[in-house]
């Protein structure tokens, strides 16, 4: 692997003096499509070049991230923080087998905790902070529940996995969609065209009526609100890995899906990078071993080296 220089301009190290975390949600239309493998070599690669990594599976009632990062099911979840059994969350932290990453895990969970409180979803973001990290990365669940949509939007980067087929690519429209919704009926100063926001986002996908259209519409009725619709869309700037290609033509549907969303919905999509398909996937998890550890000379090796310095750049 290349090395990414854990300094900031002016030279001073990065894990020195006051610092903000960044968060970064992985996220994604259906299951299958590699979020976890994703979540766990972008969190390898950051505390391989010296940051201080925290990644934390909230795919709950479904968490197997410990499992990709070769961790047995830690004794403390995320459950016994929020049932007040533990009074932060650096009481759930456990070392992985790599030094600077930890992982905060969503296994062994209730069955009820798949549906947390806007209350319990607000005191896990807002203690987040309190996390000793340089990097926090969340392994979130499939689907387009509120939990997902809320986590990913809060984040500082959202990362969505896709693979090149049909289904998964529509289903990442469809995420994208429920983003771009929850966005804007998130937002207060918006609320007086709350109707107009869902009349376009629920229609079906058309060219008379996209999402794009929206922005257009709201600034001919009312130029200021439309001023402040289109800085909340600009907000959202999703980055996406293309997971298991074979071909160009994989490869390329990156691209594609960028040109489509800056058209449908006015939002710029960043094309992070793709993962080729490589057979030794299946056989890391098997070993219970991280991929980037048990396999260091996959050619998925120089494929997350690529994105993890375009994420990065986009980063800063």
């Amino acid at each position: 692997m290349t090395h990414i220089s854990p300094f900031n301009e002016s030279g001073s190290h990065l894990l020195d003096g006051q610092r903000r975390q960044k968060i970064w949600a992985i996220g994604g239309g259906k299951g299958g499509v590699g979020k976890s493998l994703v979540t766990a070599n972008l969190s390898i690669c950051l505390a391989l070049v010296g940051y201080k990594v925290v990644t934390i599976d909230l795919d709950l009632g479904g968490a197997n991230l410990h499992t990709t990062l070769g961790v047995p099911i830690p004794e403390k979840t995320l459950s016994d923080y929020l049932t007040k059994k533990v009074k932060n969350l650096n009481e759930l932290l456990t070392q992985t087998p790599i030094e600077n990453l930890s992982i905060i895990s969503g296994a062994q969970d209730d069955v009820g905790i798949a549906n947390l409180k806007q209350m319990q979803k607000n005191k896990i973001l807002s203690k987040l902070t309190e996390l000793d990290a340089d990097y926090i990365l969340l392994d979130l669940g499939a689907g387009t529940t509120f939990n997902t949509l809320d986590f990913f939007i809060s984040a500082d980067q959202g990362i969505l996995v896709a693979l090149p087929e049909p289904t998964s690519i529509e289903n990442t429209y469809r995420f994208i969609k429920s983003v771009f919704h929850r966005k804007l009926a998130m937002a207060e100063d918006l609320l007086e065209i709350g109707p107009m926001i869902d009349q376009i986002m629920n229609a079906k996908i058309s060219q008379n009526a996209t999402p794009a259209d929206l922005i257009q519409r709201v600034i001919e009725q009312n130029p200021d609100m439309g001023r402040r619709l289109q800085m909340e869309i600009q907000k959202l700037q999703p980055r996406l890995i293309i997971n298991q290609v074979r071909t160009q033509a994989d490869i390329d549907i990156g691209f594609s899906m960028k040109i489509i969303c800056k058209k449908y919905f006015g939002i710029n999509l960043d094309y992070a990078g793709y993962l080729n398909y490589d057979a030794t996937v299946w056989q890391s998890v098997k070993k219970r071993r991280p991929l980037l550890m048990e396999f260091p000379n996959s050619a998925l090796v120089n494929n997350f080296d690529q994105i993890v310095h375009k994420l990065l750049k986009l980063n800063n």
